[in-house]
This record gives C-alpha cells, sequence and structure tokens, in this order.
C-alpha cells in the first residue's frame, strides 16, 4: 500500500533537537508553520527533505521577502493550507484537506468537515509548562486518508524541570501548607500567626496562558501587583513582568504577552 510520511514542526524558535531531527530525516517532506526566529533553521531543514513553510511573527525581519504569510499546497493528492496563527485562516477552505497552524506552542488535532485542523506545537524551547510536541502525517492516496501522530519530543520526566530560556520570575520556591492566601499577599493563617510565608506555586504547575488571562482581567479591576501576585500564588517579579506588558502594550492580547515573554528569555 501506498504510503507518505509528512514532518510538521511550528515554533522552532531557533532550536532543532536531535529528537525533532530524527524525525525529520525519516519524513519525505516538512511543514514548517512558522517562528523560526533565525533564517538558518530554514536553511538546515532544505538539507533534509523538500520544505514547505510560512512565516510567523517573529520571523518578520528576515522573512518578509521570502516566506508568505499563508500557503496553499498539494503534496501526494492532499491539498494543505499553512499559516502561523489559528486567527488568520481563510475563511473558504474548499479543497481543502488539511489547515496547519501553529502560534500558541499547544498541540490540537481535530476533524471538522472533514478537514484535519492540526497545531503540532512548539517543538523548540520549552514554553513554561507545555509540552515539547511535533507531529508526523501518514498519508494514504489510494484511501484518501490521513493519520495524523503527535511526537512528545522531551520526556515527560524532562518536561516537569526548569524550562529551557524559561523567565526565572516564573520559578517556584517554597509550598506552604497554611490557610489561603489573601489578596494583601500574606495567607490567612500567616496573617493570625506569622507562621509560614505566601504559597507560590513551582512553574510546571502554572498554566501561563491562563494565568495571564487573569492577571489582565485583575489589572483592569485595580488590583495591586503585590495583590495579583498572592491572589494566583506566583513570585510579585512574574505578575509584575505580566503587568507591564499589558500596561506598556495598549491592545496586546495573551498571545501576545506570552510571546514577548518567551522572547525575552530566549
Amino acid at each position: 500500500m501506498e504510503l507518505h510520511r509528512i514532518a510538521v514542526i511550528s515554533d522552532t524558535h531557533g532550536l532543532l533537537r536531535p529528537e525533532v531531527l530524527e524525525k525529520l530525516k525519516a519524513s519525505e517532506a516538512i511543514l514548517h508553520v512558522g517562528d523560526f526566529d533565525k533564517p538558518d533553521i530554514l536553511e538546515k531543514l532544505k538539507e533534509i527533505c523538500p520544505v514547505w513553510a510560512v512565516r510567523g511573527n517573529v520571523d518578520k525581519e528576515w522573512a518578509d521577502g521570502c516566506l508568505p504569510e499563508e500557503l496553499e499546497t498539494a503534496l501526494f493528492g492532499f491539498r494543505f493550507y499553512i499559516t502561523h496563527n489559528r486567527k488568520h485562516i481563510r475563511n473558504d477552505l474548499s479543497g481543502i484537506d488539511v489547515v496547519v497552524y501553529g502560534h500558541s506552542h499547544k498541540y490540537e488535532e481535530r476533524r471538522e468537515n472533514d478537514i484535519l485542523y492540526l497545531n503540532p506545537g512548539s517543538c523548540g524551547p520549552k514554553r513554561f509548562r507545555l509540552p515539547v510536541t511535533m507531529a508526523v502525517l501518514t498519508l494514504y492516496p489510494e484511501e484518501h486518508r490521513i493519520v495524523a501522530e503527535r511526537i512528545d519530543c522531551v520526556p515527560a520526566a524532562a518536561s516537569s524541570g526548569r524550562s529551557e530560556g524559561g523567565s526565572a520570575a516564573a520559578s517556584g520556591q517554597r509550598r506552604s501548607r497554611c490557610g489561603s492566601v489573601s489578596e494583601e499577599g500574606r495567607s490567612d493563617s500567616a496573617a493570625a500567626h506569622g507562621q509560614c510565608e505566601d504559597e507560590q506555586r513551582p512553574e510546571q504547575d502554572v498554566d501561563m496562558h491562563k494565568l495571564v488571562r487573569a492577571v489582565i482581567k485583575d489589572v483592569r479591576a485595580g488590583r495591586t501587583v503585590a495583590g495579583i501576585a498572592a491572589r494566583h500564588h506566583v513570585k510579585e517579579e512574574l505578575a509584575e513582568e505580566i503587568c507591564r506588558y499589558y500596561v506598556t502594550h495598549p491592545g496586546v492580547d495573551v498571545d501576545g504577552i506570552l510571546d514577548r515573554m518567551e522572547r525575552k528569555n530566549l
């Protein structure tokens, strides 16, 4: 039976892991969904096999003239539509079999109206607690069938450690077993007895997307940095960093803040 394997990667941000290269070399084509960060990543991929790629939001300095924002192509009898941010997916997807996007660093795979929607996640530097992933598509032209396989590039044990290039402010220190934390930054128990410090979650326990969204709401509500940090059990440095990006970049959304934090710490 005829079959073909295509590697799908995104958000490499200047890093090609050995585990990723191994999967790429076993594929007939590579789809890169943007945020290379460095042009030499694209050149290295081209040395392995044919590459179809779009530019991401961090590629503007070098990719404006050589990579499109969106791309439609046919591979082995299947039609692919590729763009970096799912918000930019066009409305008319007539004849498309697979829509590939990235940007969020979160693996996603779903089927809708006979179309496979795929976000391979990020296989570059680890971003906070998110896993490091890519995807391999196996195409069966005779049956017009596609099988998507998620590849976890870093073992679970390694993923639970400190992020590569992650914000030092996101690192947790100690967990206390005291009562709930008040907005003023001290636990109810500590306020009454002076026996323990604020509970702070380790980095691997923090869902950064959820945290940033909550901090934005807190800023709008007029809460202080100390109060926000205590409310979400994180270090003040992390809360202050999120607040600063939100206040100094009018109109920025959750993904925009995460992108700026990540680029700062690469």
